[in-house]
């Protein structure tokens, strides 16, 4: 079995596509075009063989979506209430040890993303890593131990949504991707959209 093989039998991963995209005018920006192919299956690519299972998190356009071929978890807080909800969902039907979380407007993830999250938290003592790129965290984009489930729901059902503040709750470690800090590029317009097809993505 190879290193790769070994690393998914621990991770699952969740793209999150559960927003209003109210920068791309409403649209739903998992569905966007990209090069002639959705949005979040350029994600889906860069993940790779290094999870053993992807879901989508999206509150609309659901069928569309599971038409891809994955499995589809919709938020049970209604009225959009952002990543950390969508996060939720994610736990709850997440199948593994670890929950990958990342979003559907980031195209160009790296391709060792799994693998440089998972080895942080090798000690045992931090059950969240976050991705950052050297200049900033990366907070939607977070390796998620599937034992944080009541500590988030506890959040959210006293009416928070704040990420930073429920990561400040835990031991989080944040992972230094200041070598590929190009990879978390993410597409909030349509003008960054058109932009970014005139780039190769897997370079």
């Amino acid at each position: 079995m190879n290193a790769t093989s070994t690393l998914s039998q621990h991770l699952s991963a969740l793209i999150l596509a559960g927003g209003r995209g109210q920068r791309m005018g409403g649209t739903d920006k998992g569905l966007e075009p990209l090069d002639n192919r959705p949005l979040v299956a350029h994600v889906i690519d860069r993940l790779g063989d290094a999870v053993s299972s992807v879901r989508i998190n999206a509150n609309r356009n659901q069928d569309t979506y599971r038409q891809l071929g994955y499995q589809v978890v919709s938020d049970e807080l209604s009225d959009y209430q952002g990543p950390l909800a969508g996060m939720a969902a994610g736990l709850r039907d997440c199948p593994s040890r670890w929950l990958l979380v990342v979003p559907c407007d980031s195209p160009r993830l790296p391709a060792d993303l799994a693998e440089r999250l998972l080895a942080a938290t090798e000690d045992g003592t931090h059950p969240i890593a976050v991705a950052h790129d050297g200049k900033r965290l990366q907070p939607v984009i977070a390796l998620l131990h599937h034992d944080l489930l009541p500590s988030l729901e506890a959040f959210l059902a006293r009416g928070d949504r704040k990420i930073d503040l429920w990561y400040q709750q835990h031991d989080m470690v944040a992972v230094d991707f200041s070598d590929q800090a190009d990879a978390f590029l993410n597409i909030n317009t349509r003008e960054e959209k058109v932009a970014l097809e005139s780039v190769t993505l897997n370079s």
